[in-house]
């Protein structure tokens, strides 16, 4: 039932000893809404691992619950059966006051509609994390200025979201979830209400901040740009992982596309 990790040659430890644990565990994981006649089965007996270090592309149709996987990997929802382990914690025996501590200090999300505070300044929605954690004011301001230089946005600071485009309202929002330097990026169709060019761009900044902040990211996506960029690809088809046609790469064990992104420049 346990899908083999994949990892490349080289990655997950340089010195060719050990391979890392995983960064993220998932175990036969499934989830059904209602009962009966008019049981939904969102997620189906998935397993599968994450390398520490990896960004996870998970592609499929709307309704393939891929947004009911993340759901269950990130603390949002729990499923009726199977395992999740994130950073060694057990996401699926957490209490809630767990899950609460796991979704401020070791996962982030970023979402499709951005969910930035309306009356906050770009700054003030990226510190708002640090703020609820309540970190120093000199180490909140230092951080929000070092992320908004990140995602390109160091002269929008003081703009109010709607005064943002839509690409720049998502930037502010993957930097916010940078925050609290979480071990591992949920991103929902983190591209979704953009346009194409836009979309791109922020595919790219999320390969490029996966990358130097030395997280781990699972990102679900229509984009092949984002297929091409991922290190690896996974296909959800009716709630269960499947073999697919891959975006720049080859089927490679259960249902795991790799994409040869450490090749690229």
């Amino acid at each position: 039932m346990t899908t083999p990790a994949i990892t490349r040659t080289g990655r997950g430890d340089p010195a060719g000893g050990r391979a890392a644990p995983p960064a993220v565990l998932v175990e036969g994981v499934s989830r059904t809404y209602g009962s009966g006649a008019r049981a939904v089965h969102a997620v189906r007996d998935v397993s599968f691992s994450v390398a520490p270090g990896q960004l996870v592309a998970l592609v499929g149709r709307s309704g393939s619950g891929k947004t009911t996987l993340l759901n269950c990997i990130g603390g949002l929802d729990r499923p009726d059966a199977g395992r999740v382990v994130v950073s060694d914690r057990v996401v699926t025996e957490l209490s809630e006051k767990g899950l609460v501590a796991l979704r401020r200090d070791v996962v982030a999300f970023v979402f499709q509609t951005f969910g930035l505070v309306p009356v906050l300044s770009a700054a003030e929605n990226v510190g708002l994390p640090l703020r609820l954690r309540r970190a120093r004011t000199a180490e909140r301001e230092a951080r929000v200025e070092l992320l908004l230089a990140l995602v390109g946005l160091s002269d929008h600071a003081r703009q109010r979201p709607g005064e943002l485009s839509g690409g720049q309202q998502q930037r502010v929002a993957i930097a916010r979830a940078l925050a609290n330097s979480p071990r591992l990026l949920i991103a929902d169709e983190p591209t979704g209400a953009l346009d194409s060019e836009t979309g791109q761009s922020i595919m790219r900044l999320l390969r490029a901040v996966v990358r130097s902040e030395g997280m781990t990211a699972i990102v679900s996506t229509h984009d092949p740009v984002m297929m091409e960029l991922a290190d690896r690809v996974l296909h959800l088809s009716d709630g269960r992982l499947v073999e697919g046609h891959p975006v720049g790469g080859s089927v490679t064990g259960d249902s795991v596309l790799e994409s040869p992104a450490d090749e690229r420049p």
